[in-house]
């Protein structure tokens, strides 16, 4: 029973920093005043040294975030990770690695663009609110809280066995079938004010998600066979399409595997 309450504390605890990492994110990106550190800025010591550092945590970060949900990676972490707070340990690994890209993230200045116009600046911070709060909705769609550890760690302490959440194809994902990688590219692409740091930050995400949607769908090719194959062609990968698919009681999945399906 104890190591179950302390599995279970541990789970929470890694919740709470992801949590609390997702927020700061969300200011980090956003460039909002009460956060230290922040994407945009004036640029300090040397922009070939600043670039170079850049490119480097955001590779440090892209490196656990897809390494850490191979499935070659956790046939070996079981053997050193219970399966219990496995995914809660995945989930405080990718919360540190953005942490030290918060604390280390070298600004560049050079203004590519801006937008002054009071309309057109507001569409692009609803763009921006809309790109995370999609996100957000992805995951519960999905099943946020074994998403992020916390179901497999509540269910053995209440003494209920665990189950694997199926894959299925809610309404969002009837229409595109990586919706919380499309959150991410509208949050980081919708900015009144665009300098080359946020653009290098902007293309290098946008380069690691089409990457990573190409590891995890071969991972759910593999598991799931000629249902996903046969999803994968009837709905866009990203460009949501606007006419709903039917896909209800066809098939149980729906797609975004490392960091977006519970594992």
């Amino acid at each position: 029973m104890l190591k179950r309450i302390l599995f279970f504390v541990y789970g929470v605890a890694c919740y709470a920093v992801f949590f609390a990492t997702f927020l700061y994110a969300i200011a980090f990106v956003g460039g909002h005043p009460l956060v230290p550190t922040a994407l945009d800025g004036p640029l300090e010591g040397r922009l070939g040294t600043a670039i170079v550092v850049d490119l480097a945590l955001l590779l440090l970060f892209a490196v656990q975030h897809s390494v850490m949900a191979r499935r070659w990676f956790k046939e070996r972490w079981a053997a050193i990770v219970p399966w219990t707070i496995e995914r809660s340990t995945y989930v405080l690994a990718a919360s540190l690695a953005l942490i030290v890209l918060f604390a280390q993230w070298r600004p560049i200045g050079f203004e590519i663009w801006s937008v002054d116009t009071p309309t057109a600046r507001a569409a692009l911070w609803a763009l921006f609110g809309a790109g995370w709060g999609l996100v957000l909705l992805a995951t519960f769609l999905i099943n946020h809280f074994d998403l992020f550890g916390l179901r497999q760690v509540w269910l053995p302490l209440i003494g209920k066995a665990y189950k694997p959440v199926s894959l299925r194809t809610p309404r969002l994902y009837r229409h595109v079938r990586h919706p919380l990688y499309l959150g991410f590219l509208l949050a980081f692409w919708a900015t009144p004010h665009m300098t080359l740091a946020h653009l290098l930050f902007a293309m290098a995400t946008t380069g690691y998600i089409l990457f990573a949607i190409q590891l995890e769908e071969r991972d759910l090719v593999h598991e799931h066979g000629k249902a996903y194959e046969d999803y994968r062609r009837e709905v866009p990968m990203l460009i949501p399409a606007l006419r709903m698919r039917d896909n209800s009681g066809t098939r149980e999945v729906a797609g975004n595997a490392a960091g977006s399906t519970p594992r």
